[in-house]
């Protein structure tokens, strides 16, 4: 694609167009920090951002779902949104599944319940963090439910560590989960409605309601079809250069999980991406070479999952830590006031 040295803005004003293809928090927090400094666009299928890692705390805690679901125009007064989703990036625009095209400078490419409190028995699929901290939320908040928990390795928590994984499923156990390992779900297989969930080995679980917690795909689909197919990577992350710019391109960045950027998919990981990527548009726009670029350098992770208000397992370099200490870490806000902070927003 084109640089843009010698562009013209295609809406008449003489500043640069900043458009934000997804409101996640990577996506939110680079048009908040840019609307005062370019017009911006936020397409976005949704109407509000939701801050992903509160998501499983916030379906049996109202109080943390209201503070973590806000309407992009509440932070946004600067921005135009554009409530819809991307199909194709062509001739420095991108195009909706509309058919709506949307002209930029610069892109930047950030893609990323009540049923609980009415149902008697849930079933929740995958044993990795998201898994694991789901049905610690349920079992502390709501004790009386039947909660299964089915993982289809043979012990829980891998990407942090086994004794992570063995505390975890003591600590459950102890709640009366009833936990299957080595076991998994063929949810294609069922109907809307369905109550009878039958496991690989044939267990049969009868629940109200179930919540498939297993990785999901990257939103990066409608990418494949664009003129930045070839950016994409094996696993349908964009590959982006030390200044967080898609692999190629001049005037195309990217934040969030969609990047390759080597570090663990920790949802707070994308605020620093969000920050260089603003910074190095407004230097960028201000005519600074792309040796003034800021360098993103991947964060060394801390894996850290809560069992619980009171409780969590943290894996450090040199030992894993369980207790109080990293409750207090992770369990305390989320990080939802250090991202509405961002925003601008009241905490």
């Amino acid at each position: 694609m084109a640089g843009a040295g010698g562009w013209g803005h295609p809406y008449g004003s003489r500043r640069a167009v900043v458009v934000v293809v997804g409101g996640g928090v990577a996506g939110a927090l680079v048009a908040n920090s840019l609307q005062n400094h370019a017009d911006v666009i936020l397409i976005d299928p949704k109407e509000y951002l939701e801050i992903p890692w509160t998501n499983m705390i916030s379906k049996v805690e109202p109080s943390v779902a209201e503070k973590s679901l806000i309407n992009h125009n509440d932070y946004l007064g600067g921005t135009r949104v554009i409530t819809a989703s991307s199909a194709d990036v062509r001739g420095e625009a991108v195009i909706t599944a509309e058919g709506r095209l949307v002209e930029y400078t610069y892109l930047v490419i950030a893609t990323d319940n009540m049923k609980i409190k009415y149902s008697g028995s849930i079933l929740i699929i995958g044993g990795e963090s998201s898994g694991v901290e789901l049905a610690t939320e349920i079992a502390v908040n709501y004790p009386d439910k039947k909660v299964t928990l089915v993982h289809d390795r043979p012990r829980f928590l891998e990407s942090i560590g086994h004794k992570a994984g063995g505390k975890a499923l003591r600590w459950l156990r102890s709640k009366n989960v009833e936990v299957h390992l080595e076991q998994s779900v063929d949810l294609e297989s069922m109907s809307e409605g369905d109550r009878l969930f039958r496991t690989s080995s044939g267990i049969e679980i009868t629940a109200d309601c179930y919540f498939s917690c297993l990785d999901g795909p990257l939103s990066s689909s409608w990418i494949r079809d664009s003129e930045l197919k070839d950016c994409l990577d094996s696993d349908g992350r964009l590959m982006v250069d030390a200044n967080l710019r898609v692999k190629g391109q001049s005037n195309i960045f990217a934040a969030g999980d969609i990047t390759d950027a080597p570090e663990l998919n920790q949802g707070y990981f994308v605020q620093r991406h969000a920050m260089i990527v603003s910074k190095n548009i407004k230097l960028l726009m201000e005519g600074a070479k792309d040796s003034k670029l800021l360098k993103y350098k991947p964060s060394s992770t801390t894996p850290m999952v809560s069992l619980g208000k009171t409780v969590a397992v943290v894996q450090l370099s040199f030992a894993m830590v369980v207790g109080y200490l990293p409750a207090m870490w992770k369990s305390r806000d989320l990080y939802v006031n250090r991202t509405r902070t961002l925003l601008g927003l009241a905490r």
